[in-house]
């Protein structure tokens, strides 16, 4: 046995789903479901979404968020999901990470989002280190002063949830469908969208961000490649999810 295996045998173990370009909806109704059903730790990594596609809070309001006649113009699809957070759109530039563990299975973590964000950021230190000015931000991961991931969590008795979607590239005219939040992020200074956030492929490759999140989790846990059958919990009549897809009835009267 080698030392790397001896040591890692003293580490919980996780399971590693990866996905290329799966709808952010399956992707969210799976990651629901892996939650509150599943007993194991999960990492979840999705390269990219199929379209682009707004993704608000649990507690987000259409009227407030979204420039809503654009949205209902061009039929951009507007999710809201089972976690707190903010609005981000999403499309195939976007990378997808999330962590989901057993509170007793991450030690000096406790189960509250500041606990659960600290400790997120000493993993992507790993991650970006010697690359820009990696910091966090209130909730948001930059470079400097611009974002470049947002996050959104969910808590539950036993377990928690992390997720961030990392704009590795985006389309600019995208940012058009988001209102400025009016409670915004101190840092963020009432700045645009474009002079808010940043582009990660200006900072590294693609497959080597993929790579190198792979290898600072696997610091922490003893990673399990498995295959998911992503479609089987969106066809899951049996549990209820609270994320969803909202009807266009329900942008037009916001």
């Amino acid at each position: 046995m080698s030392v790397l295996q001896a040591r890692k045998m003293g580490l919980p173990s996780m399971n590693l789903g990866r996905f290329k370009g799966v709808p952010i909806l399956k992707q969210l109704y799976l990651e629901e479901q892996l939650l509150r059903t599943s007993s194991d730790n999960w990492c979840i990594i999705n390269d990219g979404t199929n379209a682009p596609t707004v993704v608000m809070g649990l507690s987000g309001k259409p009227s407030e968020l979204l420039e809503v006649g654009s949205v209902l113009q061009d039929q951009v699809p507007v999710i809201k999901r089972f976690t707190g957070g903010g609005t981000v759109i999403v499309d195939p530039g976007t990378i997808f990470v999330t962590l989901i563990c057993n509170k007793d299975d991450v030690p000096g973590v406790q189960p509250y989002p500041r606990s659960i964000m600290y400790w997120s950021r000493l993993l992507y230190n790993e991650v970006f280190k010697e690359i820009g000015d990696f910091q966090l931000r209130e909730n948001d991961y930059v470079f400097g002063s611009r974002k470049f991931g947002g996050n959104a969590q969910s808590i539950t008795r036993k377990r928690w949830i992390h997720h961030t979607s990392f704009l590795w590239d985006f389309e600019a005219g995208n940012m058009s469908y988001l209102k400025l939040p009016t409670r915004a992020p101190e840092y963020r200074l009432a700045r645009s969208h474009m002079e808010f956030v940043c582009r990660m492929k200006d900072y590294m490759p693609r497959s080597v961000f993929i790579d190198k999140t792979v290898m600072a989790i696997e610091n922490q846990f003893s990673m399990k490649p498995v295959d998911l059958d992503v479609d089987a919990a969106t066809h899951d009549t049996e549990f209820v999810h609270s994320t969803r897809l909202l009807l266009k009835r329900e942008l037009e009267e916001a």
